[in-house]
């Protein structure tokens, strides 16, 4: 293998490649909110989500400490692009203002999904989503020294799916082959390619890794 020297650059985001995330929220009016990110991370049952601090799902969840993940196939690009330069937040935050963002009520609408109601937490799934977890807040983190990011540090309450990810005879897995989420990579939409590689980490059987949080959610609404 040809090794290649390296050259020293600042970019102004460092967005590799992560999922992308419709996060839905509940406003002050009862209404909801619908915002796609991509800064998220799952360990377990849990997830870290980078915000921007004054944004609306941010403000959001900081008063309702409760969201929905809701992760969308590659098929979903452009409802996700739809939602891309909206906000809930009226008026429009200046730093919003000047990147073209533009204030919107109807998210939901907007994007062309379907509210479904939630089982444990108030804000609606992504009906269309073949993935959405229901959520509660953990914590809050600042990100960085100018407060204008954090980072919440949420607990999975419900785990819902389209059968079509389902791994064919058994009930609690995900087939990697048949889900395709939608990736963001520096401001781009990508789906994944197949599998280039066998893993030795896929000889450890998931059932291993189950933590006390799914004990904890059962309990939830029991």
């Amino acid at each position: 293998m040809e090794t290649l020297a390296h050259t020293a650059i600042e970019p102004g985001i460092l967005y590799f490649g992560t999922p992308v995330v419709l996060i839905s929220s509940t406003n002050e009016d009862g209404s909801a909110n619908l915002a796609p990110m991509s800064s998220v991370f799952w360990l377990g049952w849990r997830a870290m989500l980078g915000l921007g601090a004054r944004s609306k799902t941010t403000q959001n969840m900081l008063r309702t400490r409760e969201c929905v993940l809701n992760l969308p196939s590659d098929a979903l690009a452009p409802a996700v692009d739809r939602l891309a330069l909206t906000t809930g937040s009226d008026p429009v935050p200046a730093g919003k203002q000047q990147r073209g963002y533009f204030h919107v009520d109807d998210k939901f609408g907007r994007a062309g999904l379907t509210a479904v109601p939630s089982e444990t937490v108030a804000p609606p799934r992504v009906g269309e989503c073949p993935v959405v977890m229901e959520a509660v807040v953990e914590a809050v983190h600042p990100v960085g020294d100018d407060g204008g990011i954090v980072a919440f540090e949420v607990r999975v309450q419900r785990v819902f799916v389209h059968d079509s990810v389902r791994m064919a005879g058994s009930d609690d897995r995900i087939d990697p082959d048949s889900w395709r989420p939608l990736i963001m990579s520096f401001q781009k939409f990508y789906g994944l390619g197949g599998q280039v590689h066998p893993s030795a980490l896929s000889r450890i059987p998931e059932r291993l890794y189950r933590g006390p949080d799914i004990e904890r959610a059962r309990r939830v609404g029991s």
